[in-house]
């Protein structure tokens, strides 16, 4: 597995709380010292593990903020 570094540079807010103190998260995060990007994943409490999740550029995220606001 490759090793990859992140960092949280603002955490936007919690979407929901799962099992075992585990929350949804949405926040921009430098992948590999790259710009941040929206992020939207499971995180543990303390932020040491993490689930499967999906990022989006800002356009991909004004995008989806769109179709949202169209339902």
């Amino acid at each position: 597995m490759a090793n990859f570094e992140y960092e949280i540079v603002k955490s936007l807010g919690v979407i929901s709380e799962r099992a075992k103190g585990w929350t949804r998260e949405l926040n921009l995060i430098s992948w590999n010292g790259a710009a941040p990007k929206y992020d939207i994943r499971d995180w543990a409490p303390d932020h040491e593990k993490m689930g499967k999740g999906i990022t989006l550029s800002k356009e991909e995220a004004e995008t989806l903020c769109e179709l949202l606001s169209n339902q």
